[in-house]
Protein backbone atom coordinates (compact mmCIF):
# COMPACT_ATOMS: atom_id res chain seq x y z
CA UNK A 1 0.00 0.00 0.00
CA UNK A 2 1.32 3.44 -0.96
CA UNK A 3 2.39 5.37 2.16
CA UNK A 4 0.33 8.44 1.18
CA UNK A 5 -2.77 6.28 1.10
CA UNK A 6 -2.41 5.60 4.83
CA UNK A 7 -2.48 9.35 5.54
CA UNK A 8 -5.25 10.16 3.12
CA UNK A 9 -8.81 10.88 4.24
CA UNK A 10 -10.80 8.94 1.64
CA UNK A 11 -13.53 11.59 1.68
CA UNK A 12 -11.04 13.90 0.03
CA UNK A 13 -11.14 11.71 -3.07
CA UNK A 14 -14.83 12.58 -3.40
CA UNK A 15 -13.82 16.24 -3.23
CA UNK A 16 -11.26 15.69 -6.00
CA UNK A 17 -13.75 13.81 -8.19
CA UNK A 18 -16.50 16.40 -7.80
CA UNK A 19 -14.27 19.41 -8.48
CA UNK A 20 -12.78 17.62 -11.49
CA UNK A 21 -16.25 17.10 -12.98
CA UNK A 22 -17.70 20.54 -12.20
CA UNK A 23 -14.53 22.66 -12.47
CA UNK A 24 -16.24 25.07 -10.04
CA UNK A 25 -16.04 25.24 -6.24
CA UNK A 26 -19.65 26.42 -5.78
CA UNK A 27 -21.17 23.68 -7.96
CA UNK A 28 -18.98 20.99 -6.42
CA UNK A 29 -19.83 22.15 -2.89
CA UNK A 30 -23.54 22.11 -3.72
CA UNK A 31 -23.37 18.51 -4.95
CA UNK A 32 -21.50 17.44 -1.80
CA UNK A 33 -23.92 19.40 0.42
CA UNK A 34 -21.15 21.39 2.10
CA UNK A 35 -20.25 25.08 2.07
CA UNK A 36 -17.75 26.46 -0.49
CA UNK A 37 -15.40 27.36 2.36
CA UNK A 38 -15.54 23.79 3.71
CA UNK A 39 -14.78 22.44 0.27
CA UNK A 40 -11.84 24.85 -0.13
CA UNK A 41 -10.51 23.68 3.23
CA UNK A 42 -10.82 20.05 2.16
CA UNK A 43 -9.02 20.82 -1.10
CA UNK A 44 -6.19 22.45 0.88
CA UNK A 45 -5.82 19.26 2.94
CA UNK A 46 -5.76 17.15 -0.22
CA UNK A 47 -3.15 19.44 -1.80
CA UNK A 48 -0.97 19.09 1.28
CA UNK A 49 -1.29 15.30 1.31
CA UNK A 50 -0.52 14.86 -2.39
CA UNK A 51 2.01 17.67 -2.69
CA UNK A 52 0.41 19.33 -5.69
CA UNK A 53 -1.97 22.24 -6.35
CA UNK A 54 -4.26 19.81 -8.26
CA UNK A 55 -6.56 22.63 -9.45
CA UNK A 56 -5.62 26.15 -10.55
CA UNK A 57 -8.22 28.91 -10.58
CA UNK A 58 -8.64 30.51 -14.00
CA UNK A 59 -11.43 33.06 -13.84
CA UNK A 60 -14.43 31.28 -12.36
CA UNK A 61 -13.12 27.82 -13.32
CA UNK A 62 -10.84 25.38 -11.51
CA UNK A 63 -8.57 23.82 -14.10
CA UNK A 64 -6.77 20.55 -13.24
CA UNK A 65 -2.99 20.50 -13.14
CA UNK A 66 -0.99 17.98 -15.14
CA UNK A 67 -0.74 15.74 -12.08
CA UNK A 68 -4.49 15.95 -11.45
CA UNK A 69 -5.10 14.82 -15.01
CA UNK A 70 -2.83 11.82 -14.42
CA UNK A 71 -4.55 10.97 -11.13
CA UNK A 72 -8.13 11.45 -12.33
CA UNK A 73 -8.72 8.17 -14.24
CA UNK A 74 -7.46 6.07 -11.35
CA UNK A 75 -9.45 8.00 -8.74
CA UNK A 76 -12.62 7.87 -10.83
CA UNK A 77 -12.14 4.15 -11.42
CA UNK A 78 -11.52 3.42 -7.72
CA UNK A 79 -14.55 5.42 -6.57
CA UNK A 80 -16.79 3.81 -9.16
CA UNK A 81 -15.53 0.35 -8.26
CA UNK A 82 -16.23 1.03 -4.57
CA UNK A 83 -19.66 2.45 -5.38
CA UNK A 84 -20.52 -0.55 -7.53
CA UNK A 85 -19.34 -2.92 -4.81
CA UNK A 86 -21.61 -1.25 -2.27
CA UNK A 87 -24.50 -1.24 -4.73
CA UNK A 88 -24.00 -4.89 -5.67
CA UNK A 89 -25.52 -5.97 -2.35
CA UNK A 90 -28.60 -3.86 -3.04
CA UNK A 91 -31.61 -4.85 -5.09
CA UNK A 92 -32.36 -2.31 -7.81
CA UNK A 93 -36.05 -1.42 -7.79
CA UNK A 94 -36.88 0.83 -10.77
CA UNK A 95 -40.18 1.90 -9.21
CA UNK A 96 -38.46 3.43 -6.18
CA UNK A 97 -34.94 4.20 -7.44
CA UNK A 98 -33.75 7.80 -7.70
CA UNK A 99 -30.50 6.92 -9.45
CA UNK A 100 -29.10 9.32 -12.04
CA UNK A 101 -27.52 7.98 -15.23
CA UNK A 102 -25.04 10.17 -17.12
CA UNK A 103 -24.92 10.17 -20.92
CA UNK A 104 -22.56 11.91 -23.34
CA UNK A 105 -24.54 13.08 -26.37
CA UNK A 106 -24.67 15.46 -29.30
CA UNK A 107 -27.85 17.31 -30.22
CA UNK A 108 -28.48 14.77 -32.99
CA UNK A 109 -27.87 11.64 -30.92
CA UNK A 110 -30.03 13.03 -28.12
CA UNK A 111 -32.86 13.78 -30.57
CA UNK A 112 -32.97 10.30 -32.10
CA UNK A 113 -32.17 8.27 -28.96
CA UNK A 114 -33.86 9.85 -25.94
CA UNK A 115 -37.56 10.19 -26.87
CA UNK A 116 -38.23 6.44 -26.68
CA UNK A 117 -36.00 5.93 -23.63
CA UNK A 118 -37.45 8.81 -21.60
CA UNK A 119 -41.00 7.75 -22.41
CA UNK A 120 -40.23 4.26 -21.15
CA UNK A 121 -38.46 5.56 -18.04
CA UNK A 122 -41.51 7.62 -17.10
CA UNK A 123 -43.59 4.45 -17.27
CA UNK A 124 -41.37 2.01 -15.38
CA UNK A 125 -38.94 4.15 -13.31
CA UNK A 126 -40.47 7.55 -12.55
CA UNK A 127 -37.79 8.48 -10.01
CA UNK A 128 -34.82 7.68 -12.24
CA UNK A 129 -33.23 10.70 -13.92
CA UNK A 130 -30.89 11.28 -16.84
CA UNK A 131 -28.10 13.85 -17.02
CA UNK A 132 -26.41 14.66 -20.31
CA UNK A 133 -23.07 16.25 -21.09
CA UNK A 134 -21.86 17.44 -24.45
CA UNK A 135 -19.99 14.70 -26.26
CA UNK A 136 -16.51 15.81 -27.27
CA UNK A 137 -15.60 12.61 -29.13
CA UNK A 138 -17.40 10.11 -31.31
CA UNK A 139 -17.41 7.56 -28.47
CA UNK A 140 -16.16 9.60 -25.46
CA UNK A 141 -13.69 6.88 -24.45
CA UNK A 142 -11.84 9.03 -21.91
CA UNK A 143 -15.04 10.02 -20.10
CA UNK A 144 -16.15 6.38 -20.01
CA UNK A 145 -12.78 5.20 -18.68
CA UNK A 146 -12.70 7.85 -15.95
CA UNK A 147 -16.27 7.17 -14.83
CA UNK A 148 -17.38 10.71 -15.64
CA UNK A 149 -20.25 9.22 -17.65
CA UNK A 150 -22.15 5.93 -17.61
CA UNK A 151 -22.95 5.79 -21.32
CA UNK A 152 -21.83 7.51 -24.52
CA UNK A 153 -24.16 7.80 -27.49
CA UNK A 154 -22.04 7.73 -30.63
CA UNK A 155 -21.52 6.18 -34.01
CA UNK A 156 -19.48 3.07 -34.64
CA UNK A 157 -15.80 3.89 -34.76
CA UNK A 158 -12.63 2.13 -35.87
CA UNK A 159 -10.92 3.58 -32.77
CA UNK A 160 -12.99 1.23 -30.61
CA UNK A 161 -10.74 -1.70 -31.48
CA UNK A 162 -8.09 -0.04 -29.26
CA UNK A 163 -10.49 0.21 -26.30
CA UNK A 164 -10.56 -3.29 -24.75
CA UNK A 165 -12.93 -2.33 -21.91
CA UNK A 166 -15.48 -0.59 -24.12
CA UNK A 167 -18.69 -2.50 -24.76
CA UNK A 168 -21.64 -1.51 -26.91
CA UNK A 169 -25.34 -1.80 -27.50
CA UNK A 170 -26.19 -1.28 -31.16
CA UNK A 171 -29.27 0.94 -31.33
CA UNK A 172 -29.99 1.13 -35.02
CA UNK A 173 -28.57 1.25 -38.53
CA UNK A 174 -29.63 3.93 -40.95
CA UNK A 175 -29.06 4.89 -44.56
CA UNK A 176 -27.57 8.24 -45.44
CA UNK A 177 -29.69 10.58 -47.57
CA UNK A 178 -29.15 13.99 -49.15
CA UNK A 179 -31.62 16.65 -47.97
CA UNK A 180 -32.41 19.67 -50.16
CA UNK A 181 -34.96 22.45 -50.05
CA UNK A 182 -38.28 21.60 -51.68
CA UNK A 183 -37.86 24.89 -53.56
CA UNK A 184 -34.32 24.10 -54.75
CA UNK A 185 -33.82 25.73 -58.17
CA UNK A 186 -31.84 22.86 -59.70
CA UNK A 187 -32.60 19.60 -57.83
CA UNK A 188 -36.16 18.38 -58.35
CA UNK A 189 -37.00 14.70 -58.89
CA UNK A 190 -33.61 12.99 -58.68
CA UNK A 191 -30.01 13.61 -57.63
CA UNK A 192 -27.03 12.53 -59.69
CA UNK A 193 -23.40 12.50 -58.59
CA UNK A 194 -22.75 15.40 -60.94
CA UNK A 195 -25.50 17.45 -59.28
CA UNK A 196 -24.28 16.44 -55.82
CA UNK A 197 -20.78 17.76 -56.59
CA UNK A 198 -22.07 20.93 -58.27
CA UNK A 199 -23.91 22.16 -55.16
CA UNK A 200 -22.63 23.78 -51.97
CA UNK A 201 -22.71 21.57 -48.89
CA UNK A 202 -23.44 21.91 -45.17
CA UNK A 203 -21.41 19.69 -42.84
CA UNK A 204 -22.25 19.03 -39.19
CA UNK A 205 -19.04 18.22 -37.31
CA UNK A 206 -19.62 18.04 -33.53
CA UNK A 207 -16.23 16.43 -32.84
CA UNK A 208 -14.16 18.70 -35.08
CA UNK A 209 -12.89 15.83 -37.21
CA UNK A 210 -10.52 16.63 -40.04
CA UNK A 211 -12.58 14.52 -42.47
CA UNK A 212 -15.98 12.92 -41.87
CA UNK A 213 -17.22 9.64 -43.28
CA UNK A 214 -18.71 11.17 -46.45
CA UNK A 215 -15.55 13.10 -47.30
CA UNK A 216 -13.35 10.07 -46.62
CA UNK A 217 -15.41 8.09 -49.14
CA UNK A 218 -15.17 10.90 -51.68
CA UNK A 219 -11.40 11.06 -51.06
CA UNK A 220 -11.21 7.35 -51.96
CA UNK A 221 -12.95 8.23 -55.23
CA UNK A 222 -10.45 11.07 -55.84
CA UNK A 223 -13.20 13.69 -55.82
CA UNK A 224 -14.13 16.51 -53.46
CA UNK A 225 -17.30 18.38 -52.67
CA UNK A 226 -17.60 22.11 -51.98
CA UNK A 227 -18.26 22.69 -48.29
CA UNK A 228 -19.82 26.11 -47.74
CA UNK A 229 -20.51 25.94 -44.01
CA UNK A 230 -19.37 23.61 -41.23
CA UNK A 231 -21.40 23.59 -38.01
CA UNK A 232 -20.88 21.99 -34.57
CA UNK A 233 -24.55 21.02 -34.19
CA UNK A 234 -27.88 20.45 -35.91
CA UNK A 235 -29.94 23.32 -34.48
CA UNK A 236 -29.66 25.74 -37.41
CA UNK A 237 -29.43 23.17 -40.21
CA UNK A 238 -33.15 22.79 -41.06
CA UNK A 239 -33.59 26.55 -41.47
CA UNK A 240 -30.45 26.87 -43.61
CA UNK A 241 -31.44 23.99 -45.90
CA UNK A 242 -35.02 25.21 -46.24
CA UNK A 243 -33.98 28.77 -47.06
CA UNK A 244 -30.98 28.21 -49.32
CA UNK A 245 -29.67 26.17 -52.19
CA UNK A 246 -27.23 24.33 -49.92
CA UNK A 247 -27.60 20.57 -49.38
CA UNK A 248 -26.65 18.22 -46.54
CA UNK A 249 -25.94 14.49 -46.22
CA UNK A 250 -27.30 12.92 -43.04
CA UNK A 251 -28.73 9.65 -41.71
CA UNK A 252 -32.36 9.40 -42.79
CA UNK A 253 -33.59 9.23 -39.18
CA UNK A 254 -32.04 12.64 -38.54
CA UNK A 255 -33.93 14.13 -41.46
CA UNK A 256 -37.24 12.58 -40.40
CA UNK A 257 -36.74 13.61 -36.76
CA UNK A 258 -35.35 17.12 -37.05
CA UNK A 259 -36.72 18.55 -40.30
CA UNK A 260 -40.23 19.62 -41.27
CA UNK A 261 -41.23 17.30 -44.11
CA UNK A 262 -42.96 20.08 -46.03
CA UNK A 263 -39.71 22.06 -46.24
CA UNK A 264 -37.53 19.61 -48.11
CA UNK A 265 -36.97 16.66 -50.37
CA UNK A 266 -34.36 14.00 -49.76
CA UNK A 267 -32.68 11.55 -52.08
CA UNK A 268 -30.40 8.51 -51.86
CA UNK A 269 -26.71 9.37 -51.76
CA UNK A 270 -25.50 9.01 -55.38
CA UNK A 271 -22.56 6.75 -54.44
CA UNK A 272 -21.99 3.82 -52.13
CA UNK A 273 -21.96 4.70 -48.41
CA UNK A 274 -21.90 2.21 -45.50
CA UNK A 275 -24.87 2.51 -43.15
CA UNK A 276 -24.76 4.85 -40.18
CA UNK A 277 -24.62 2.81 -36.95
CA UNK A 278 -25.66 4.41 -33.66
CA UNK A 279 -24.22 2.76 -30.55
CA UNK A 280 -24.56 3.16 -26.83
CA UNK A 281 -21.10 2.58 -25.37
CA UNK A 282 -20.12 1.84 -21.77
CA UNK A 283 -17.07 0.72 -19.80
CA UNK A 284 -17.22 -2.92 -18.68
CA UNK A 285 -15.09 -2.34 -15.57
CA UNK A 286 -17.35 0.43 -14.24
CA UNK A 287 -20.75 -1.06 -14.98
CA UNK A 288 -21.17 -3.99 -12.60
CA UNK A 289 -24.09 -2.60 -10.59
CA UNK A 290 -27.73 -3.75 -10.64
CA UNK A 291 -28.84 -0.29 -11.78
CA UNK A 292 -26.41 -0.23 -14.69
CA UNK A 293 -27.45 -3.76 -15.69
CA UNK A 294 -31.08 -2.69 -15.62
CA UNK A 295 -30.46 0.42 -17.72
CA UNK A 296 -28.55 -1.55 -20.35
CA UNK A 297 -31.43 -4.01 -20.60
CA UNK A 298 -33.91 -1.16 -20.94
CA UNK A 299 -31.84 0.52 -23.67
CA UNK A 300 -31.73 -2.73 -25.63
CA UNK A 301 -35.47 -3.12 -25.16
CA UNK A 302 -36.49 0.34 -26.35
CA UNK A 303 -34.12 0.31 -29.32
CA UNK A 304 -35.32 -3.12 -30.40
CA UNK A 305 -31.81 -4.53 -30.40
CA UNK A 306 -29.90 -7.01 -28.27
CA UNK A 307 -26.97 -5.81 -26.19
CA UNK A 308 -23.58 -7.04 -27.26
CA UNK A 309 -22.29 -9.73 -24.91
CA UNK A 310 -19.78 -8.54 -22.26
CA UNK A 311 -17.02 -10.57 -23.91
CA UNK A 312 -17.25 -8.69 -27.21
CA UNK A 313 -15.67 -5.41 -28.19
CA UNK A 314 -17.09 -2.94 -30.68
CA UNK A 315 -16.42 -4.14 -34.20
CA UNK A 316 -14.60 -1.77 -36.55
CA UNK A 317 -16.56 0.02 -39.23
CA UNK A 318 -16.93 -2.16 -42.31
Amino acid sequence: MHQKLRALDMNLLLVFETIYRHRQVTSAASELAISPSALSHALSRLRATLGDDLFIRQGSMMQPTARAQVLAPGIFSALNALSDTLKSAEVFNPQTSTQTFRFAVTDYTAAVFFPALITRLQQVAPGVSVKTINSTHSDSFEDLASGKIDFAIGFQSTEAVDQPRTRTIECFRDNYVVAVSRRHPRIRDALSLQQFLAEGHIVVNPWNEARGVIDRILDSMNIRRRIVIELPGMLSVPAIVAGSGLIITLPEKAVRTLFHAEDLNYFPVPFSVPPYILNVCYNSELSASPGHDWMRTLIAEVTGETATSPEMMISPEK
